[in-house]
């Protein structure tokens, strides 16, 4: 059998984000290396690896050196892992070796404690015959061993006994030059973590998975109340996907029309302008239309409370609150310093899939890319951002991204982040002055599918919600913001 048609058992890690890097699961009776600086999860991460096995109905082994197995099982509980069942070896230091003050005076201490380490892990896995295997850490080994090169044969000498038993290994091990090399040439597969400055958080990032390959990359990673989550980052798939015509109405019929009947399934929709303006009401219009038809829709908040959010929205006669308890609409607050841009991403994956959604909201773009902690110059934004749409419309839903712009009045650039080639449509939202009054006009710049008005139209927000009015004709100046009456003076020096 060629090695491309070889048949691989996967096993789960116990951590559904990092089997979706692994690309389906550990490989059953490989040895897998967990690196990563003191505090960044190894440990966790192998309990785990540890419980899943127990779950499934494996026997596993835990070889231990630094914390006792008592300490192990009280660490793991409070966050909910029983690893209860688990066979447990502790191979370091007990305290008797420093109330004895128990020395080696003939032979080298390397002498007496490889043979009695090797004696005590052989005996373990030939009486526990165990299905998984967690070595933490591994660097036991490699104190006993004075080269490299007996250090390696070591290792493989291990990996072998291991392999023919069909046994999985993961063994964690913090970073260092020495015999680091050694370790990551022997492994099947390495699993590094990393802890950055609170800026980047934690991160997790497949280096190597022999056979099978991973999803490379730096993902998301944070320890939890109930152990460590992985969160892939989201790539763009290349598949096809058929063009659905169907529209959304914002349930305003002069703003529909503005837009040509609405907006279409499968696109995306930048709704820019200053604050206070009305986006997040404009917004809303869509999602309880949408929402009021039957048409599941998802709104994120990055900027607003779901209280104040509510509040305000039934206040202008959105029966949000009756919607959101039918289930047709998923309101949710985000706290944007709280979490990675791939736990929000993958949050906004799961809850599309499992409720079908066909339209998605995310307010806004700047609480969005507070989350990121890093690439503030937005290159990073850019990239997120077009592997979420680009997932979302995939999924045949309209997504609404709502742009705060930095002027007032006036339409000097269509959107803040440079983010406009994101978009299928730009829907604009600005004050105008008119004879020392601030008013409200509402446009559209771009539309990828049918036609739209190319004169914007005023608007209110009333008790009654958005109130869409005429087009504003007869006046020059309105991308301005400052717009004046034509008249024949005007026509006339316009065309001097």
């Amino acid at each position: 059998m060629s090695s491309s048609e070889r048949q691989f058992t996967q096993l789960s890690s116990g951590i559904s984000g990092l089997d979706s890097l692994l690309r389906g699961g550990l490989v059953e009776g490989r040895l897998y290396l967990v690196i990563g600086p003191p505090g960044t999860g190894k440990t966790l991460l192998g309990t785990q690896f540890l419980e899943a096995g127990l779950e499934a109905g494996d026997d596993v082994l835990f070889i231990h050196a630094e914390e006792s197995a008592s300490d192990l099982l009280a660490n793991t509980a409070e966050l909910g892992i029983d690893i209860s069942d688990a066979t447990f070896l502790d191979v370091g230091p007990d305290s008797e070796f420093f109330e004895e003050a128990e020395s080696y005076d003939v032979v080298k201490p390397r002498d007496v404690e490889d043979g009695h380490l090797i004696s005590d892990i052989r005996e373990a896995i030939e009486r526990v015959d165990p299905d998984r295997v967690l070595i933490d850490p591994i660097t036991h080994f490699q104190y006993l061993e004075p080269t490299e090169y007996q250090f390696r044969k070591r290792v493989i000498s291990f990996a072998r006994f291991l392999q023919d038993r069909e046994t999985t290994v993961l063994a964690t091990k913090t970073p260092s030059n020495q015999m680091d090399s050694q370790l990551r040439s022997l492994s099947d597969g390495i699993i590094s973590l990393s802890y950055g400055d609170e800026k980047a958080g934690r991160r997790i990032r497949l280096r190597k998975h022999r056979g099978i390959g991973q999803q490379d990359g730096s993902h998301g990673m944070e320890i939890r109340e109930s152990g460590v989550k992985v969160y892939p980052a989201l790539e763009p798939e290349q598949r096809a996907r058929s063009f659905d015509p169907t529209q959304f109405s914002a349930g305003v019929p002069e703003l529909d029309a503005l837009l040509d009947g609405g907006l279409e399934c499968g696109t995306v929709t930048i709704l820019s302008g200053p604050a206070g303006v009305g986006k997040s009401t404009t917004a809303t219009e869509f999602l309880a239309s949408a929402a009021a038809d039957g048409s599941p829709a998802l709104a994120y908040l990055f900027d607003e409370s779901i209280d104040t959010f509510t509040h305000r929205c039934e206040t202008f006669g959105m029966p949000l609150s009756r919607l959101r308890d039918e289930g047709t609409l998923l309101v949710e607050e985000v706290e944007s310093l709280a979490l990675s841009p791939e736990e929000f991403a993958n949050r906004v994956k799961t809850q599309t899939e499992e409720r079908g959604a066909e339209l998605v909201v995310i307010d806004g773009i700047a609480g969005y890319k507070n989350a990121i902690k890093h690439g503030q110059d937005g290159v990073e934004l850019r990239r997120r951002l077009h592997a979420l749409t680009q997932y979302l419309t995939r999924e045949n839903a309209a997504v609404i991204l709502i742009d705060q712009r930095r002027d007032v009045t006036g339409l000097h650039e269509p959107t803040s982040e440079n983010v406009s080639y994101l978009a299928d449509n730009i829907v604009f939202e600005n004050y105008i002055e008119v004879e020392g009054e601030l008013q409200r006009v509402v446009g559209a710049l771009k539309k990828r599918v049918g036609g739209f008005e190319t004169v914007p139209r005023r608007f209110e927000i009333t008790t009654d919600g958005l109130q869409v009015g005429d087009p504003v004709s007869g006046m020059h100046g309105v991308f301005e913001g400052v717009p004046e009456q034509h008249g024949d003076n005007d026509r006339h020096s316009s065309t001097r």
